[in-house]
C-alpha cells in the first residue's frame, strides 16, 4: 500500500451531549477507491463535512499529506477537491465558462490543465453549451471537473450517483478509475448503492453509530473476506456435529437439507478431509462469496444504508 495522503486520527463530534462521530481512525493511501458506508445516522456525511472544514472536530485530527486541518486549514485543503451534496455551478453559463471561473480561486491553473481535465471526464462535445442544457449525469462530470482542476491529492465525492442513470453510473466508475490510476488521487466516496460501491472501490469501511465496525479490501482477489460453503452430504445431523467440533473457529449452520458454513476457501480442503476420513458421503461442495451487501447487514445488524 502507498503512503497515506489521508489520516484520520480519533476524530470525535459531539453535538448535544451525543456523540454523532465517536473516535474514527482510518488511513486513505495515493490511487485508492475508498467507500464510505453506513445506516442512517452514521455519521458519514458529518464525516465528511469535518474533513473538508465545513464543520469544526470536538476532538481528533485530520492530516492531508501530513499537514493538519486542524492548525493549517488554508494549506491542507488546498489538496482537497470535494463534492459534497451537489455540485454548484452557474446554469446560464457554458460548462467552460464555469470552469474558467472556479480556476480562478486557486492560483497556477493554466488553460492547459482546463482542457486536460475537460478530455479526463470525456467532456469534450459539450463543454461550450450552456449548463442549463446538461443532464444530471453531465453535471456530475463538471463538477468532478471542478473539483480536481487544481489538482487535489484527495478527491471526496458524497453521493456522486444521486439521480444517476446505470449509463451515468457506469461512466462515473469509469472516470474515478482513470483519476486514481493516471493521476494518483485518492478518491473517497459515500454512496448508499451497495452494488456500486462493490464494482467501484478498492476498499470500504463500515460505520455505525458513529463507530469504525471494519474496512474491507474489494479488490485483492477477495480472498480476504469471507466465503460462504455450502456442503451437501449425507446424515446432516452427524455431519453437523462433527464439523462443529472439529471447527471452533467456523461458524456451522443447517439450512435446509444442507451444510453452511463462513470460512474462506483456502479451509475447504480440511473441511473434506475431515467428512471423508469418517466415512460420510459428499454430494457436492459449492462456495459463493458473500457480496459487499451481505457483510453490511451481517455486520450492521441488519441496518439500512441511506
Amino acid at each position: 500500500m502507498q503512503e497515506a495522503v489521508l489520516q484520520l486520527r480519533n476524530v470525535t463530534k459531539v453535538i448535544g451531549g451525543r456523540k454523532i462521530v465517536d473516535d474514527l481512525s482510518f488511513d486513505v493511501p495515493a490511487g485508492e477507491v475508498f467507500g464510505f458506508l453506513g445506516p442512517n445516522g452514521a455519521g458519514k456525511t458529518t464525516t465528511i463535512r469535518m474533513i473538508v472544514g465545513l464543520i469544526s472536530m470536538s476532538k481528533g485530527e485530520v492530516f492531508v499529506k501530513g499537514i493538519s486541518v486542524r492548525k493549517q486549514f488554508e494549506q491542507a485543503m488546498t489538496h482537497i477537491g470535494a463534492i459534497v451534496e451537489n455540485p454548484e455551478m452557474y446554469k446560464f453559463l457554458t460548462g467552460y465558462q464555469n470552469l474558467v471561473h472556479f480556476a480562478r480561486r486557486h492560483s497556477g491553473v493554466s488553460k492547459q490543465r482546463i482542457d486536460e481535465v475537460v478530455k479526463l471526464l470525456g467532456l469534450q462535445n459539450r463543454i461550450h453549451e450552456k449548463v442549463k442544457r446538461y443532464s444530471l449525469g453531465m453535471r456530475q462530470r463538471l463538477g468532478v471537473a471542478q473539483a480536481i482542476l487544481h489538482k487535489p491529492s484527495v478527491l471526496i465525492l458524497d453521493e456522486p450517483t444521486n439521480g444517476l442513470d446505470p449509463a451515468g453510473i457506469r461512466e462515473l466508475r469509469d472516470y474515478l478509475s482513470k483519476l486514481t490510476k493516471e493521476d494518483g488521487i485518492a478518491v473517497i466516496v459515500s454512496s448508499h448503492l451497495l452494488s456500486e460501491m462493490e464494482l467501484m472501490c478498492d476498499r470500504v469501511a463500515i460505520i455505525q453509530g458513529g463507530k469504525l465496525i471494519n474496512v474491507r479490501s474489494l479488490q485483492d482477489g477477495h480472498d480476504s473476506m469471507q466465503s460462504k460453503v455450502v456442503i451437501d452430504v449425507s446424515n446432516l445431523p452427524s455431519a453437523y456435529q462433527l464439523l462443529t467440533d472439529s471447527f471452533k473457529d467456523i461458524e456451522v449452520s443447517i439450512i435446509g437439507n444442507q451444510l453452511e458454513l463462513k470460512t474462506d476457501k483456502a479451509r475447504i480442503p480440511d473441511i473434506t478431509r475431515v467428512l471423508v476420513k469418517a466415512d460420510f458421503d459428499i454430494y457436492g461442495i459449492f462456495a459463493s462469496q458473500q457480496s459487499l451487501e451481505e457483510q453490511f447487514l451481517e455486520m450492521t445488524g441488519g441496518e439500512m444504508v441511506v
